[in-house]
Parts: C-alpha cells; sequence; structure tokens
C-alpha cells in the first residue's frame, strides 16, 4: 500500500454501549485468548440492537467459548443492565461456572452494582476489553453477533416494518433453534455447537467408566 501511495484509515465506531467512567474496570483476563477446553470456562457477552416497527430492540447476548453455544439470551426495548443479568443467569442456569470467566466490553451495564453482584454471587471471574471501543477485546463475540446478522437479518428482514414481538420470535429461532443445534462452524471443527458439547460429555463418560 505504501508503495502505490495509499493509506490504511482506521474506522472508529460508536460503540452500542457506554462506560460508566467513575465505575471500576476489571482487568482483561482473555487478553484475545478466547479458547476454551471445557464448557462454561469462559463466556462471552454482548448487547446489539435491531430496528422494529415498535421501536428498537436490544439484545443481550452470552456465548460460550468452547463451542460458540448461545447460551444466554434476552431482548427488551432498552438496554438497561438488567437485560445483561437476564442473558448472564440464563447462561449460569445451563452451564458448570466453576472457576469461570465472563468477559465483555466496559459499557455501564456490566459495571453496574447489580451485575456485579450477580458475578459475586455465582463466583465467576469478570473480565473487560482494555479498552471501550476496540474491536478486539472482544472480537470473538463481535463475529458471531456480525454472523447472526449477516445470516438472518441483512437482505432478508426487513425488521424496521416488522413488530417488535416478530423480531423477538426471529432472533429466539435463529440462536435457540439454528445456531445452537444445526448451524455448522468450522472453528468448532464442522460441528453444531450442541453436538461438539454432546461429544465432549460423551467423552466425559466413556474416561469415568474406563478409570
Amino acid at each position: 500500500m505504501v508503495k502505490h501511495g495509499l493509506q490504511c484509515k482506521a474506522n472508529n465506531p460508536k460503540g452500542l454501549t457506554k462506560q460508566d467512567k467513575e465505575a471500576y474496570k476489571n482487568d482483561d483476563l482473555l487478553k484475545k485468548d478466547f479458547d476454551s477446553d471445557r464448557p462454561g470456562k469462559k463466556l462471552i457477552g454482548d448487547i446489539t440492537q435491531l430496528p422494529t416497527a415498535d421501536g428498537t430492540l436490544y439484545i443481550g447476548l452470552t456465548f460460550d467459548c468452547f463451542d460458540n453455544a448461545c447460551v444466554g439470551l434476552a431482548m427488551d426495548d432498552n438496554m438497561k443492565s438488567p437485560l445483561v443479568e437476564r442473558s448472564l443467569s440464563m447462561a449460569i442456569s445451563n452451564e458448570d461456572m466453576t472457576d469461570s470467566i465472563f468477559h465483555s466490553d466496559r459499557g455501564s451495564q456490566y459495571t453496574s452494582n447489580d451485575f456485579r453482584k450477580l458475578i459475586k454471587k455465582h463466583n465467576l471471574k469478570q473480565s473487560m476489553s482494555y479498552a471501550t471501543f476496540s474491536c478486539y477485546g472482544n472480537a470473538k463475540c463481535e463475529s458471531l453477533i456480525g454472523r447472526f446478522k449477516v445470516e438472518a437479518i441483512y437482505k432478508r428482514y426487513d425488521t424496521k416494518n416488522m413488530s417488535m414481538d416478530s423480531v423477538k420470535a426471529l432472533v429466539f429461532r435463529y440462536f435457540m433453534g439454528y445456531w445452537n443445534n444445526r448451524r455448522i462452524n468450522h472453528a468448532i471443527g464442522g460441528l453444531s455447537p450442541m453436538e461438539k458439547r454432546r461429544r465432549y460429555f460423551w467423552q466425559m463418560e466413556v474416561t469415568q467408566i474406563a478409570a
């Protein structure tokens, strides 16, 4: 690029979540290492939005780094902290959270007192991206959300002309039906998230029987 007199100009997008400048920010425990050797060890979360005929729909998502499964999903017409609390609570109800890390950006929802009480109640380690608007600190979560929008929304649905309830149903079917159970993911060996998880627990059972 330099040879041809071109320059790379980095984008500086405005993030959806905004940080509380007075709130304590946790260290980045993952440091862009999103590999995980068991379910529930590393969880990542973020908020995205979709326009609807009834206003903006905010979606709180929690993914498991082990198999990219969507283990937490909450939707509302606002992006206050209960949105991410419900998403993480759903994940907690379905996961073995022993010595687990939850990673997110530095948005005020994730630094709120109520969210941190939830983290503490379940003995989780909280991790945060090193910079609020860095696309690298929570890159895996951003990528998974991007795939959802490309596959399920863009060029397929005009959500601005759909009711909020219809869009909620669309989002739920995509993640809880298609994504988790049928969507082939090359990053996890060409398996769906639930198939990789099933094989993991099957192997654990076989190992215990053989011991």
